[in-house]
């Protein structure tokens, strides 16, 4: 063989012998698991953990893998805050309102009863200190949140029996999560917290009397027209609700940063496409609910009443008894205000009058 390809072949092994670990040094090979809280049926929510998982592999040419475990199949739907904490598992994706048992606080990074929709919501998070307040707060629960996800509102759940005044409520069993569940109690409701995958059965044996969970397009995969035939409107406890990635701080601070660039950027786009998703999907599942016998129906008036009085009743209770929930309401209700002036000068007169001519001639 000609000397000088000996050498240059020798040049090029001895460059690649130095390359090589300078690369693998700065895409390591790490492999986490995320446990969800939704199953698998649903695919918009747990889809969009799957989603986040799938891009982080993509922009590490798989070195990063982050292996999805739907509800129930590695733990609890309603556990994942204490897992990832502790850190059985890396990382999770769930509803903060879950965990209002440990803190109420925990209720401001999904949303608040009676507070703010999507837009207003994000516009808080991202602009307004909310997400700075939230992983503050967090961090006593050793978890880096990432918003990750919104439904948008919801409907106001399915119950067996026509619900025409307030006292309809009393004694009431209905599954309703979060805040929601405290405030409805207030009316009379009788709450109860269970996973997606539990609440179909306890309906169809009468345990409960109503269920709420999210909109058309994921009740109508949870089945409930075939056992509840009302369906009510709004879901004013969730205006709007966003799911997160919650990931062990410990974990996460050990990352390369252009990994935590790429989780970051992955849980940003399944915030904006979960929305995107849902309103497409939904405006399709309530034809075909009502097609199935789904009749829909407005919450009396005096149910709205009663539920917003006792919403802010309840916020200034707990403002005054725990300084975590005030310094959160404070930017909260300080940012809301603001956002409500500003939208009921432009948004909302634009959003009235093309609703209002709806099937109008043109």
């Amino acid at each position: 063989m000609d000397r000088r390809t000996i050498l240059k072949g020798a040049g090029l092994a001895a460059a690649a012998g130095v390359a090589s670990p300078a690369i693998a040094q700065t895409q390591p090979e790490i492999r986490w698991r995320m446990a969800s809280s939704y199953p698998k049926s649903l695919d918009t929510l747990y889809g969009a953990g799957a989603q986040i998982a799938k891009r982080v592999a993509e922009a590490t040419d798989n070195k990063f893998q982050i292996q999805v475990f739907a509800a129930g199949e590695l733990i609890s739907g309603l556990q994942v805050l204490d897992n990832v904490q502790n850190g059985t598992v890396e990382c999770g994706y769930t509803l903060s309102s879950f965990y209002i048992g440990k803190d109420p606080t925990f209720q401001f990074e999904t949303s608040m009863p009676w507070g703010m929709n999507v837009r207003h919501h994000n516009a808080w998070m991202m602009y307004g200190g909310g997400l700075q307040l939230v992983r503050e707060f967090m961090k006593d629960y050793n978890v880096m949140p990432f918003p990750a996800g919104q439904t948008g509102a919801q409907m106001g759940g399915w119950f067996r029996s026509e619900i025409k005044s307030a006292q309809d409520l009393s004694g009431l069993k209905m599954r309703i999560a979060g805040m929601g569940g405290q405030i409805m109690s207030r009316l009379g409701v009788v709450p109860q917290v269970l996973a997606a995958g539990d609440i179909y059965p306890a309906l169809e044996r009468g345990t409960l009397d109503a269920v709420e969970f999210s909109g058309p397009y994921d009740d109508e995969k949870l089945g409930f027209v075939k056992v509840a035939k009302y369906y009510y409107y709004p879901g004013f406890w969730e205006g709007s609700a966003q799911p997160s990635l919650y990931v062990n701080l410990d974990k996460w601070n050990a990352l390369p940063a252009h990994y935590k660039a790429i989780v970051e950027a992955a849980c940003a786009e399944a915030n904006a496409m979960c929305v995107m998703k849902y309103d497409a999907e939904n405006a399709e599942a309530i034809r075909r609910l009502v097609a199935q016998g789904a009749q829909l129906r407005a919450f009396p008036k005096d149910i709205l009443d009663a539920s917003y009085k006792e919403a802010y009743k309840l916020y200034g209770e707990l403002a005054a008894s725990n300084p975590k929930f005030k310094k959160m309401y404070d930017s909260w209700n300080t940012f809301r205000e603001k956002e409500y002036t500003w939208f009921r000068i432009a948004e909302l007169p634009f959003d009235y009058y093309v609703y209002t001519q709806q099937g109008q001639p043109r």
